[in-house]
């Protein structure tokens, strides 16, 4: 646990980073997160009021969820106390919690602040909940991960989400320069001349990580040395390839492939490549694409055109043989196919429904007809006999047969509509679906024998 006492020094401790000596010491001084802190905007008025509840900020790293707990804690003149759920346990939270009313006994706040939130476990979380609701503490925590899916529901219910967004270029660069100007806590005093386009090339690469720009700054800052320059070179040997928000098990990568394949829902290949290059820029293994694109093929071409399922498969049997980046390009191929394929989704919704009646009639019998029949006692007891064999019928299908249990009757779940191949197998289906109505019409039900 640390208590955050002195947050803004006018002098900085020696060897402090870049990115900590350069912490917005005022609600203005902050880049982004307009939607929260503008003029009259919900959070803003809040402190401007003076008042504080709980809260969670729910944002990527690096758009400042640190520095706005500590900027809340000074505009309430509250006390923070740090905790990291990486680091802390059960004991730590208790420990805080004594300070607290040791704090509140003599009439001070406390702000309890816990960075990286989601990874505290259940009976964690919980232990904050008596000391939220009494007012021992103010809880503020900090996120990267969805809170709908990582936060208890008690949790949750006694603070405000607020939703804090990547900090945009234009600010980030606003904040790169600031660093070079200020001789108190920036770099300032190296007199450091910065080309705009490494500025804008940091900025860039920080993909909306306020504090991953001051670190590359920083470090290129000293690369530049004597020379006092800095310019693109030195700042792509920082950067390399750059870096792109994407985890591979977090909310970047769910709302990413949820993008692609609702892109192919859309009939949009344009949208649907920059998704899949989005996704293997980030990190992503292209045989979870792969995956994903036989599902597509299923679920949103189905029948109207059965090649969508071949070629998805086709792709993925690239990409396990071949690897990058014959295989990478199968997979576009097939996404691009299935963007423009006919669409329906008559066999997936068609599927659910025949799941959603078995769970809904339970084990019904099978109708003596269809039933296998390999040993006397069966045949004995009727097992298969009234069976009319399809092909031994005029246009190879047996009107009168009845496939389902007594109780459902004629269930219809497929429906396809028309476009593409399913057309043709609509009017099929119709044909057929005619003539079983007619023929069980005429014909009274199978007595079934019963053992």
């Amino acid at each position: 646990m640390n208590a955050v006492d002195d947050l803004f020094a006018s002098t900085p401790p020696a060897g402090q980073p870049l990115a900590e000596r350069m912490r917005p010491r005022t609600l203005d001084d902050m880049v982004g997160q307009r939607h929260l802190l503008g003029e009259d905007k919900p959070l803003r008025r809040v402190l401007e009021q003076g008042q504080v509840h709980s809260m969670i900020f729910w944002g990527p790293p690096g758009c400042g969820k640190t520095t706005l707990a500590r900027l809340i804690a000074r505009c309430t003149q509250a006390e923070m106390l740090a905790l990291s759920a990486v680091l802390s346990g059960v004991a730590d939270i208790r420990k805080a919690v004594d300070h607290a009313r040791q704090r509140q006994a003599a009439g001070g706040r406390t702000l309890l602040f816990v960075d990286e939130v989601h990874r505290f476990n259940k009976a964690q979380q919980d232990a904050f909940l008596p000391h939220v609701e009494d007012g021992t503490v103010v809880f503020i925590g900090a996120t990267t991960e969805n809170p709908s899916f990582e936060l208890n529901n008690a949790l949750l219910s006694r603070s405000r989400v607020y939703v804090l967004q990547p900090v945009d270029e234009a600010d980030i660069l606003q904040r790169l320069q600031q660093a070079l100007r200020d001789e108190t806590h920036g770099l300032g005093r190296l007199r450091l001349q910065a080309e705009d386009e490494a500025l804008q090339l940091l900025a860039q690469a920080a993909d909306g990580d306020v504090r991953r720009a001051l670190n590359s700054l920083e470090m290129a800052a000293d690369l530049a040395g004597e020379r006092g320059r800095l310019d693109v070179t030195t700042v792509r040997q920082i950067i390399g390839e750059g870096w792109r928000r994407f985890d591979k098990g977090g909310e970047a990568f769910y709302d990413q492939i949820s993008a692609l394949h609702k892109s192919v829902r859309n009939s949009n290949p344009d949208a649907a490549l920059y998704w899949f290059a989005r996704m293997l820029d980030g990190g992503c293994d292209p045989l979870y694409v792969a995956r994903r694109v036989v599902r597509m093929a299923s679920e949103d071409v189905g029948n109207a055109d059965p090649r969508a399922l071949q070629l998805a498969l086709n792709a993925w049997e690239v990409q396990e043989r071949l690897g990058s980046p014959e295989g990478e390009l199968a997979i576009a191929q097939a996404l691009v196919y299935l963007a423009c394929a006919p669409r329906s989704n008559a066999v997936y919704t068609a599927w659910k429904a025949a799941m959603k009646t078995v769970k809904e009639t339970g084990s019904l019998e099978v109708p003596l007809a269809l039933r296998n029949a390999p040993t006397k006692l069966m045949k004995e007891l009727d097992y298969g006999k009234a069976y009319q064999y399809d092909h031994d019928c005029p246009q190879g299908f047996a009107p009168a047969q009845r496939c389902f249990p007594e109780a459902l009757g004629e269930t219809v779940f497929y429906q396809p509509p028309p476009r593409g191949l399913e057309q043709r197998i609509a009017e099929k289906l119709q044909q057929f679906r005619q003539a079983r109505a007619q023929a069980n019409a005429t014909q009274p039900a199978t007595e079934e024998k019963s053992s």
